[in-house]
């Protein structure tokens, strides 16, 4: 579904990125797994158009993606939770849902039941400011926006950043429905060791802007990857 290859990314004279490369099909959750300043996000910014590379390839599939503008990825079916949740604090709950209709054709917009079912507690805050709710229920509205523009590939980037346990459990439980519904790609950035290992398919470890260790987490060296994770 997703293949980037070789990516360098630099900002400024700093290169963030260098020579990475990362897969991922339908139906899996690829967990990306580093530190904080290891180059994740950069390779979230890179899959996602917000950053330009200077050197590789980003195919989605198929196509090559590496020089088109973010606004067309997400068209293509490439959604963003970017880190720090980044919702509309002046806007209603309903109004930021809606925001996500920019990517879908008219006939297509509407927020479905499915969104309400997966995230209850939305139902009853529709009429709430985003900037009223929770860090928690942010994150959640967060999730359900990128969830409105009915996705090919979910992009997650650190969704259990400074929110509760009981939270963490429920993002959890929606993020193994939606892989369980088979039809869309899922790359999770995370530095929670266990909630990335719980979930994931494949892995890889990033380390100042390179990948370290990767490969099936059935099969993955905890102490190696948890190496990599401590300050």
């Amino acid at each position: 579904m997703l293949e980037a290859k070789n990516i360098d990314l630099f900002y400024g004279a700093s290169q963030a990125l260098n020579d990475v490369s990362l897969a991922a099909n339908t139906g899996e959750i690829t967990c990306i797994l580093g530190r904080n300043g290891v180059g994740k996000s950069s390779l979230m910014q890179a899959v996602t158009g917000r950053q330009p590379i200077k050197k590789g390839t980003v195919s989605w599939m198929d196509k090559d993606i590496s020089r088109m503008a973010t606004a067309d990825r997400a068209k293509m079916g490439i959604a963003y939770v970017p880190q720090g949740r980044q919702i509309f604090s002046q806007l209603t709950v309903m109004e930021n849902l809606k925001t996500g209709f920019a990517a879908l054709p008219r006939s297509k917009r509407k927020v479905k039941d499915e969104i309400f079912d997966l995230f209850p507690v939305l139902r009853k805050m529709t009429r709430r400011r985003g900037g009223d709710l929770s860090g928690g229920q942010q994150q959640q509205l967060s999730i359900a926006r990128a969830l409105v523009m009915q996705p090919k590939l979910l992009i997650l980037d650190e969704p259990t950043e400074g929110i509760q346990p009981s939270i963490i459990k429920d993002i959890h439980n929606v993020i193994t429905i939606l892989r369980q519904q088979g039809d869309m790609a899922i790359i999770l950035v995370e530095q929670y060791f266990e909630f990335a290992r719980d979930l994931g398919d494949k892995y890889s470890v990033m380390d100042r802007g390179v990948v370290t260790v990767s490969g099936e987490v059935d099969s993955m060296d905890e102490t190696e990857v948890r190496k990599y994770l401590t300050v």
